[in-house]
């Protein structure tokens, strides 16, 4: 989520809090990064890539060579594991929206932890897809004087869908009576 005028953690000093309702939202959806390898797969391919190196490296046994071998193996099976955890690390981001007939909210938790807060009246918030450039159909909600991204991490295609959802939710939303 891009916050173009500040970045102030929820619960910090000066943090606004987005306000509570004890309703049920019209619209609410949760967002994540999809993931195509499982835990199991990516203990597997780890495997493999072992194997794999310990063919030729069998080959070697009793020479110099394997030593000098070795560490090379040993590397590049250690960056790709250091480097897949990573990536399920930075894949726990969750981006949460909830809309009632006066008030949008998105909750959006990052993978080290810290949440962010946006919210605003849905009458004034304006919702932007540039379907041209890059990142393609890159999503942004406007309102409440900040603009976000929203969904940065899906494909391309998903934000497209997302944009048609939340679209058609927000005109009900205006079109719902006020009490």
């Amino acid at each position: 989520m891009v916050d173009t005028t500040r970045n102030i953690p929820a619960g910090a000093p000066g943090a606004p809090a987005p306000p509570e309702r004890d309703g049920a939202p019209q619209y609410t959806v949760t967002l994540w990064p999809h993931r195509s390898l499982s835990q199991r797969g990516f203990h597997l391919l780890i495997l493999l890539t072992s194997l794999v190196y310990l063919v030729p490296l069998t080959a070697l046994v009793g020479t110099r060579a394997l030593w000098v071998m070795l560490p090379f193996a040993g590397l590049h099976v250690g960056l790709l594991w250091l480097f897949m955890r990573r990536n399920y690390r930075d894949a726990r981001i969750t981006e949460e929206v909830k809309l009632w007939p006066d008030l949008m909210t998105v909750e959006r938790r990052d993978p080290g932890g810290r949440v962010r807060h946006w919210h605003a009246n849905p009458y004034w918030v304006r919702l932007e897809i540039a379907r041209e450039g890059r990142p393609e159909n890159y999503l942004t909600l406007t309102g409440n004087g900040r603009r976000i991204e929203l969904g940065a991490f899906l494909s391309p295609e998903e934000r497209l869908t997302l944009h048609d959802e939340l679209s058609l939710a927000i005109a009900r939303s205006r079109a719902t009576p006020r009490a």
